[in-house]
């Protein structure tokens, strides 16, 4: 790469990389409140990682802005460089905006630098008036401060209801500003449920946004203000995380009481599904795994896998038993309401079950309850460790995602990956990626079931078992096809790419 002006900007002071080529880079700024490696609390901060490194280098720059907390592993934030500081206007007085940067993976991080909202021991807190405020200002400082950098994006990705304020920003307080003439906007919904909701006063004390822009075709929602509504109202344009959630957020049942936006908004809405990292989740080369495996070993190197995470987990060590697993946050929308309901049913003395994961303290109790009762037959870890998550990926025979509802999802992808069944309710990315068992074609990489409800789930459950135990050589054909697949984010990548091209009219 190298460095010339580029007169077709509206800036013409500003510097743009150019390919080998001669063809000037698409410049993309990513928005987020996580990304891995530095802060990550669900599977927002895997693809604000992972999709960046895999666009084409040679057609876009990408760069990733998030803000600087204070929780970000000092392995990490001592090797941050100091770019700029500023102070800018917020609320009712003058706020210290601070510039880090970083570069990892080939791709160069901007972290927001303002201590008095990014300290903590955590990203988030348990006060959303609060997170609503810093967030807030987060949007703000990311459109103030990419003049002063001198990083002119052709379209910023705003990734969930964090970051919903800039395409309204971008429409309103930036509106004039020269460096944003012509830049574009995309909004991806990672969970609609999520959305960012106050009152009124608050966002127009935070955002000083004129009282035209709170009527329930802008902000207003419900009488108070949404700040992913906003983003979805003022994008150019938006996406979600598979076909299926874009097609079942038009709908009441999964709208969240934004379908009738996004119904009008429909030419504009469109769902890639996400991928996995296939360097971290590769079973030929995990290290976090007690043995590692390939296709063409892959019985042999589950079998030790589950030998040794029975060992470690104190379980019988049995190779007839089928272990069953779920890697999850316990909250409702994951389903764990339709185990509950069957478990004594589930857990017959052939199954051996292990949950990771921690939640709502009702979900966290029972499970701990069923580990108390069969402690033979469950072990219930109440964390969440990634290491011991690589190892059960590894060791499970069969994977449980019964979400009520979907956008995505990544444990059945990983499933996949490393040869442990997924068992997925049919819905968002669920359907999408993974195809129902057909006994009769000798089909599919999963078993899947349709309506909520428990009988369905257990009977989902029961016919999987079937096939474990009674057609084994089936079984092992399907946890072949499964690795097969590619989840990677090859595919994605491309499909974001085409989006940002025709976006910006190339």
């Amino acid at each position: 790469m190298k460095m010339e002006y580029n007169k077709n900007k509206d800036s013409p002071g500003l510097c743009t990389e150019i390919s080998e080529e001669g063809f000037f880079l698409t410049n993309i700024l990513f928005a987020a409140s996580e990304c891995v490696p530095f802060v990550k609390t669900g599977g927002l901060a895997d693809v604000v990682g992972a999709l960046p490194k895999s666009l084409d280098s040679s057609r876009f720059d990408v760069r990733v802005i998030i803000p600087y907390y204070t929780c970000i592993p000092a392995r990490y934030r001592n090797f941050f460089h100091y770019r700029h500081h500023f102070y800018m206007d917020f609320s009712d007085r003058q706020e210290h905006v601070g510039i880090m940067e970083y570069e990892f993976d080939g791709i160069k991080f901007y972290f927001v630098d303002n201590e008095y909202y990014f300290n903590g021991a955590t990203p988030y807190g348990s006060d959303l008036k609060w997170d609503i405020e810093r967030f807030t200002f987060f949007c703000k400082a990311v459109l103030a401060m990419m003049p002063v950098i001198g990083f002119h994006p052709d379209i910023i990705h705003c990734h969930d209801w964090q970051t919903g304020l800039i395409p309204v920003l971008m429409h309103s307080t930036f509106a004039t500003h020269p460096f944003y003439q012509g830049v574009k906007s995309i909004m991806t919904i990672h969970n609609l449920r999520f959305q960012g909701v106050w009152d009124i006063k608050t966002f127009q004390k935070n955002t000083s946004l004129p009282d035209y822009m709170f009527t329930p075709d802008k902000l207003e929602f419900k009488k108070d203000a949404n700040m992913l509504k906003g983003g979805l109202v003022y994008a150019d344009y938006i996406t979600t995380v598979s076909e299926t959630y874009a097609e079942e957020i038009k709908t009441a049942q999964y709208g969240e009481q934004l379908e009738g936006l996004l119904y009008a908004r429909r030419a504009s809405l469109r769902g890639i599904v996400n991928g996995i990292d296939y360097d971290v989740y590769n079973p030929q080369t995990d290290n976090k795994i007690f043995a590692q495996y390939g296709i063409d070993d892959v019985l042999a190197g589950k079998a030790e896998n589950k030998r040794r995470l029975q060992e470690e987990l104190g379980l019988p060590q049995d190779p007839h038993k089928m272990v069953i697993g779920i890697i999850s946050r316990l909250t409702d929308q994951k389903g764990l309401n339709l185990l509950g309901a069957v478990f004594e049913r589930f857990i017959d003395e052939h199954t051996q079950f292990v949950v990771i994961g921690t939640g709502d303290p009702g979900y966290e109790n029972m499970f701990r309850y069923f580990a108390g009762r069969y402690p033979d037959r469950v072990s219930a870890n109440i964390c969440y460790n990634d290491a011991l998550a690589h190892k059960l990926y590894a060791g499970a025979d069969m994977m449980l995602v019964p979400s009520l509802f979907e956008p995505c999802g990544l444990t059945q992808l990983i499933s996949l990956r490393y040869g442990s069944i997924p068992l997925v309710r049919e819905t968002g990315g669920l359907k999408d990626t993974v195809q129902p068992y057909n006994e009769f074609e000798l089909t599919g990489t999963g078993f899947t079931f349709g309506p909520f409800h428990s009988e369905d789930f257990l009977h989902a459950v029961n016919y999987a078992k079937s096939v474990f135990f009674n057609y084994r050589e089936n079984w092992d054909a399907m946890v072949r096809r499964g690795m097969e697949q590619d989840f990677s984010w090859g595919s994605s990548a491309l499909q974001y790419q085409g989006m940002y091209e025709w976006l910006l009219g190339k």
